[in-house]
C-alpha cells in the first residue's frame, strides 16, 4: 500500500483553499461595513439615513426642524442616534386596519 501525501495540487485541498480565500474576502467586506459605537450608541449620517428610509435629505431636514427626529449637528453634518431613529419609527407605527374587528 502506497502512502498518499496530499498537497496543494490535490483537488480537495485546492477547493478548501479557494473557500478559505472567499471567506476571508467576505469577512473583510463585512468588517468594513460594521459601524463602530460611541458609548454604546451607533450614529447614522444624514445621507445613510435618507438612503435607508428611502426619503430625501430635505425630508430629514423637515423632521429636524419640526422636532420629530433628534439629531447632532457637528460642523454642518447631521448625525442621528440609531436608537432615536428606532424610537421615532415605533412612535409613528400604525397597525393595519382590520375589517373583521368591525363585524
Amino acid at each position: 500500500m502506497k502512502n498518499y501525501l496530499m498537497g496543494q495540487q490535490d483537488p480537495c485541498i485546492k477547493d478548501i483553499l479557494q473557500r478559505l480565500e472567499h471567506t476571508d474576502k467576505v469577512l473583510d467586506r463585512l468588517s468594513k461595513s460594521i459601524k463602530r459605537t460611541f458609548n454604546g450608541e451607533r450614529f447614522i449620517s444624514d445621507s445613510d439615513l435618507s438612503r435607508v428610509l428611502r426619503i430625501s435629505r430635505r425630508t430629514l431636514q423637515d423632521y429636524r426642524s419640526a422636532g420629530i427626529l433628534p439629531y447632532y449637528l457637528i460642523s454642518g453634518k447631521a448625525l442621528y442616534k440609531e436608537s432615536d431613529v428606532q424610537q421615532m419609527l415605533e412612535k409613528a407605527y400604525r397597525p393595519a386596519f382590520d375589517a373583521r374587528k368591525l363585524i
